[in-house]
C-alpha cells in the first residue's frame, strides 16, 4: 500500500501542472487516450464494463452473474414506484415525460438558473418536495430503485453531459476535477491514484478499475452491500460509491448530494462522455 501510495504521489505531482490549464474537451480526450492506449486490447465501448472490460477472469464471473441479474427486481420496484400517485394524484412522470426514451444520460446537467449541478437523484428529490413528498434519502432504498428503473430505460443512449462555457458552470467542473485528483484522508490517496494511474493494478485482493466508463453502469448492486443490508438491498447510487471510497483512504466523507460530491460526478460523468449507457449494473 505505501508503495502504491508513494508512486501514484509522485505521479499526480508531474501531472497536476498540466491538467489544471486543459479545458473540458481537452481533459476528455486526454482522459480518453490515457486508457485506450493503457489497455489497447480494449475497445472504447467496453471501458463502461469497469473492471471486467480489463480482467477476463473476473469478466466471466461478471458474464456469469448477468445471466439472472440481481438488480432485476429493484428495477421492477422502482418502476412501481415511478408510477404510483403522489398525493396530488400525480405521478413521477409529471416531472421526467421522456423517461421512456431515455434521460439518464443527460445528468447531470448545470442549471442556469440556480447556478447548481442536478443530478438525477437530486432531481427526483426535487420532484417530490414540488409534489408535496417528503424527500428520500440519497444513498440506497426508494432513490436507488427509482434511479435504477430509469437508468434501464436509459441504456442505449450514450453519455451526454454539457458543461456550460460560463464562469459558473466551470466553477463546479474546476471543483469535481480537483477533488479526483486530490489527496485525502490518512493513507493520503486520490480518486485518480486507484482508478487512473493504477486501474488494472491489485490492491490487496482486488483489481482497481479504470475510470473511465465508471459512471455508466449506476446505480449498482453490489455483494457487499447486500449481505451488509437487513433486507438484502443490494443497491446504491454513485454518491454512495463515494462516500465508500472516501472512507476507504481513511477520509471524512461528504454528505451525499452535497455541492462537492455533486461537482464530483459533473467531472467525473463529462470524462465519460460517448460511452454507452449499462446502467444498472452489478459489481463485488
Amino acid at each position: 500500500m505505501k508503495k502504491l501510495a508513494v508512486i501514484s504521489s509522485m505521479l499526480c505531482l508531474l501531472a497536476a501542472p498540466l491538467m489544471a490549464a486543459a479545458s473540458p474537451q481537452q481533459d476528455l480526450k486526454d482522459f480518453r487516450k490515457y486508457f485506450t492506449e493503457r489497455f489497447p486490447d480494449v475497445s472504447l465501448q467496453d471501458f463502461t464494463n469497469g473492471v471486467y472490460s480489463v480482467d477476463k477472469a473476473s469478466r466471466e464471473q461478471w458474464e456469469a452473474f448477468e445471466e439472472f441479474p440481481p438488480y432485476d427486481i429493484y428495477v421492477d420496484k422502482g418502476e412501481e414506484l415511478f408510477n404510483k400517485p403522489f398525493k396530488n394524484g400525480k405521478t413521477y412522470a409529471s416531472c421526467f415525460p421522456n423517461v421512456e426514451k431515455g434521460i439518464k444520460q443527460n445528468y447531470p446537467y448545470f442549471d442556469k438558473g440556480t447556478n447548481q449541478v442536478i443530478t438525477l437523484e437530486l432531481a427526483i428529490n426535487n420532484c417530490r418536495k414540488n409534489n408535496g413528498e417528503e424527500p428520500l434519502k440519497y444513498k440506497k432504498g426508494a432513490i436507488a430503485h427509482l434511479s435504477a428503473y430509469i437508468a434501464f430505460k436509459s441504456r442505449g443512449h450514450k453519455t451526454s453531459v454539457n458543461v456550460v462555457d460560463t464562469p459558473e458552470s466551470m466553477s463546479w467542473y474546476e471543483r469535481g476535477k480537483k477533488h479526483f485528483y486530490a489527496k485525502r484522508g490518512q493513507l493520503n490517496m486520490s480518486c485518480a491514484d486507484c482508478h487512473y494511474y493504477n486501474a488494472g493494478n491489485k490492491i490487496r485482493a482486488d483489481i482497481l478499475s479504470p475510470a473511465l466508463g465508471h459512471t455508466t453502469h449506476f446505480p449498482v448492486y453490489r455483494n457487499k452491500w447486500s449481505l451488509a443490508d437487513k433486507k438484502g438491498d443490494g443497491m446504491g447510487t454513485l454518491q454512495r460509491r463515494y462516500g465508500g471510497c472516501n472512507k476507504q483512504v481513511r477520509a471524512k466523507p461528504f454528505k451525499a448530494q452535497s455541492e462537492e460530491y455533486r461537482a464530483l460526478e459533473y467531472f467525473h460523468t463529462y470524462m465519460s462522455n460517448g460511452l454507452t449507457m449499462n446502467g444498472p449494473g452489478i459489481r463485488k
